[in-house]
């Protein structure tokens, strides 16, 4: 078994392994680079809102740690190549109730591989940004190009090998709670840029469903303070799963009978410690888990009532937002109906997944609104070919 010592630094993979690993991810940004650029963006983004979900999968089935080095699984591409070392690790934990099998970790190893994947179209988009600002002088702009600044996809380029290293060290770091939750939350951030730049994307090409609309100042600062106060309960919600509490009021609306339940809010929000653990080794009082499970409560009706403020706002502002308010509305219904059957019904897996996903929609849902509403403004754009080989 490894060290149960938390490591901030690991690279696993053996240079046979590694090699592989590398060709794989050569594939992938051959793939990349055969795609229009639309449909590129476009994919990154359904693929980056398939992994948020997927990673909420991961942390629900407690397959963090089924495979507990980076980013290999005991050293190999494969669950399958370490079946010796993974058997090894069941019988010393006792059976499969423990972090470690072998369906785990091949639950944990899609994950990774998914993530490696979306990093790899990523720097594609990069690439190809920069081929086209060398090129942009002696380029005529045509129907087939798309104009976007290079600036965007370097951004994004930074954000994934961020989150690369924030899920390494959800293993390294043993599952530490902040790790994890900053983990999803740069998920989220990179959902959201990305479905911002397609946004934009499409409303440089003409599309009318993604036309830019005028409103008034009033409900431009809704839509953005939806955004702002979604981010913070979606972050009250990643602390509820890492914290695994949302079992910790088994009622609703109340929290074991109580509307004002005995919490710790000190100790249920101290970032800065282990799994399960206070900083000062002690292991988490139940007060506490309230306190993190009530807060995400709290935040639920805060959210539902600035983003229904925000919704309205956009219907009547215009009537080409109507669907998308329209949209925002039913998303947030079904996360409000799935949150709480997840706690009446004892945490289902396929219900806690839902969770997140709504979580992931509606968030999708604010920024394409948001962006709709804030204007287009443009720094020195450039043309990307949809297909660089018909630049050579």
């Amino acid at each position: 078994m490894p060290s149960s010592e938390p490591i901030i630094w690991q690279f696993s993979l053996s240079t046979v392994n590694a090699i592989m690993w590398v060709a794989l991810l050569l594939l992938a940004l051959w793939f990349g680079f055969r795609l229009r650029w639309g449909r590129l963006v476009a994919l990154v983004a359904f693929l980056t809102f398939d992994l948020i979900v997927f990673g909420g999968f991961v942390r629900l089935t407690d397959s963090g740690l089924g495979c507990p080095d980076w980013p290999g699984c005991y050293g190999q591409l494969l669950p399958a190549q370490a079946s010796a070392q993974i058997n090894q690790a069941i019988a010393e934990q006792g059976g499969t109730h423990g972090p470690v099998s072998h369906g785990k970790a091949w639950i944990e190893m899609l994950h990774r591989y998914l993530a490696s994947f979306i990093g790899a179209l990523i720097l594609v988009m990069f690439v190809r940004a920069l081929l086209a600002q060398r090129r942009r002088s002696g380029a005529t702009l045509t129907d087939a190009a798309t104009p976007v600044n290079w600036y965007w996809p370097a951004l994004l380029l930074v954000v994934v090998i961020a989150q690369g290293m924030f899920g390494k060290w959800t293993v390294t770091l043993k599952l530490m709670p902040i790790v994890v939750t900053a983990h999803l939350m740069g998920g989220m951030l990179l959902l959201a840029m990305l479905l911002w730049f397609w946004t934009r994307q499409r409303q440089r090409e003409g599309d009318t469903r993604a036309m830019t609309v005028a409103v008034s100042g009033r409900t431009r600062v809704l839509a953005w303070l939806a955004l702002a106060v979604l981010t913070v309960q979606i972050f009250l919600g990643g602390w509820v799963s890492t914290n695994y509490a949302v079992l910790a009021c088994a009622d609703f609306p109340g929290c074991n009978g109580s509307l004002t339940p005995q919490v710790d809010w000190a100790e249920g929000f101290a970032f800065a410690r282990a799994l399960g653990r206070n900083p000062d080794g002690s292991f988490l009082s139940i007060e506490a888990l309230r306190a993190i499970h009530w807060a995400h409560r709290c935040g639920a009706l805060i959210t539902t009532v600035v983003v229904i403020a925000a919704a309205l706002a956009l219907m009547r502002a215009h009537a080409a937002l109507r669907q998308q308010a329209i949209l925002i509305k039913l998303v947030l219904l079904a996360q409000i109906g799935i949150g709480i059957a997840t706690v009446l019904l004892d945490q289902p897996i396929v219900l806690a997944t839902a969770h997140n996903a709504m979580a992931a929609l509606l968030l999708a849902t604010l920024v394409v609104a948001t962006c709709r509403v804030s204007g287009l403004r443009e720094w020195q754009p450039f043309a990307i070919s949809t297909n660089l080989r018909k630049q050579k």
